[in-house]
């Protein structure tokens, strides 16, 4: 039955029936679910059908939802792995390269994309998910809204469709100057903009150096952020809607999966989690061993509709914690309380995730350079800037700006973070016998995990 505007935009759910069942009517539908989703990447997925014969498993097995702890459990190094076995979709995938319409990227530690494959069903899906996760902040078809994440491959590009699914006034903005985005805000009057928290803040302190008042000559009213931390600690968040006079809400996203997986509704009160598309496990990271709800651990996700690529639990390396309490907003869904810290070395760098190794792979393929580097990481105007320094080689005759001009280009294509360079004399860089400290990071902890 179709749902006139009017109708729709009075109603307090995308999917009333979903959103509110009971907690066991949830674990029924993702029971069913999971139970057909392993039998497609068995029958369909080389790498499942070895890897499931291998640790002697089953989807006829599968019973219970506790049954998935039965699993070999996967991580990135795997998914880049098998990438470059079998290029260019790897033998994870479970559809012909001909059934994908859609790849987003992650870069690797090789500086190897890792690709994010989708059908028209898993992209559709995705997109009806970002719909209803807007709306259960508040957005609706009278909204202008302006999507300033990068359309680069970035899985947060196409997000933007979830806005326009539900009938607001969609403005691609993409990763403008910022005096172009204040732009765009005060000529399109938006009412609703996603970026990172950091930028938020930056961008509204900007607006006022410039004399743009937030309050009478914007419209913004809503900011939804995801890529960093800060929209989850409520020091930060109040801090950007006292500088915006907006509602800042908080989304969590996995490029590996589809972009963002859960979000904030208007109560603010933890993430409401895509359930019907992923299963979460939270283990004890050394044991594997699930932890008590509300507890800390390591987040680890099993798709159950991704039919291109499925992820049979894969271990993200995020320090999370959940609850399955209902939500005062009257959704019953599982909740993410927060992202508490990460396993690895990972930076988030303006909402860009970078590894060390990222930039090692980049340093040491140039022979000018010693191959010894180091990243300085700082916090400047609200915003995380990220310095790469790095060694001449000896003897060389390349000017030393001409180093650093061709270094920063290539740390920004391959991460897709932009770096300051510095190009030292060599040996200045510490050595180490054993582990090289190669992050020198300055900003303080934003949280603890």
């Amino acid at each position: 039955m179709t749902v006139d505007a009017t109708t729709r935009e009075q109603q307090r759910y995308w999917a009333p029936a979903l959103e509110t069942q009971s907690r066991p009517e949830w674990e029924a539908l993702k029971l069913s679910l999971l139970q057909g989703h392993l039998r497609h990447a068995y029958d369909n997925s080389p790498y499942y059908r070895a890897s499931f014969d291998a640790a002697g498993v089953n989807p006829d097995d599968v019973k219970s939802l506790d049954d998935i702890r039965r699993f070999p459990t996967i991580d990135k190094s795997i998914l880049r792995a098998r990438q470059e076995a079998k290029p260019i979709l790897g033998d994870l995938a479970a559809v012909p390269e001909r059934d994908v319409v859609y790849v987003s990227a992650s870069s690797g530690s090789t500086g190897v994309p890792t690709l994010s494959p989708f059908t028209q069903q898993d992209f559709d899906e995705w997109i009806d998910y970002e719909a209803r996760q807007f709306w259960s902040s508040g957005l609706r078809p009278r909204d202008r809204y302006c999507h300033s994440l990068n359309f680069s491959l970035f899985i947060g590009g196409p997000c933007v469709l979830g806005a326009q699914k539900l009938g607001a006034l969609s403005i691609h903005a993409g990763t403008v100057p910022s005096e172009r985005l204040l732009t765009i805000l005060r000529q399109f009057q938006a009412t609703a903009i996603w970026t990172t928290p950091s930028y938020a803040w930056y961008l509204g302190e900007t607006a006022q150096k410039e004399g743009i008042d937030l309050r009478r000559d914007l419209a913004v009213k809503r900011i939804f952020v995801a890529g960093e931390p800060g929209g989850s600690i409520p020091e930060t968040r109040d801090r950007i809607e006292s500088l915006w006079g907006a509602s800042v809400y908080d989304y969590y996203g996995l490029s590996d999966i589809f972009g963002s997986c859960a979000g904030m509704c208007e109560e603010k009160d933890g993430l409401h989690w895509a359930e019907d598309h992923i299963l979460v496990e939270v283990i004890d990271p050394l044991t594997g061993q699930p932890v008590r709800e509300g507890e800390r651990g390591e987040m680890v996700l099993t798709t159950l509709k991704k039919r291109a690529r499925p992820l049979i639990r894969f271990r993200t390396g995020d320090i999370v914690s959940f609850t399955s309490e209902p939500c005062r907003c009257g959704r019953t869904s599982q909740r993410l309380l927060g992202v508490h810290g990460r396993l690895d070395d990972m930076l988030i760098i303006r909402g860009v995730n970078i590894f060390p190794s990222d930039v090692e792979a980049i340093v040491r393929k140039d022979h000018e350079l010693t191959g010894e580097y180091r990243l300085v990481v700082e916090r400047k105007d609200h915003l995380d800037a990220l310095t790469v320094e790095a060694e001449a080689r000896h003897g060389i005759n390349t000017p030393t700006e001409d180093l650093a001009a061709r270094l920063k280009r290539q740390i920004k294509a391959v991460t897709g973070v932009g770096a300051q360079v510095a190009i030292l004399p060599p040996d200045t860089l510490p050595r180490a016998t054993h582990k090289a400290k190669r992050v020198d990071d300055r900003r303080g902890r934003v949280w603890t995990a």
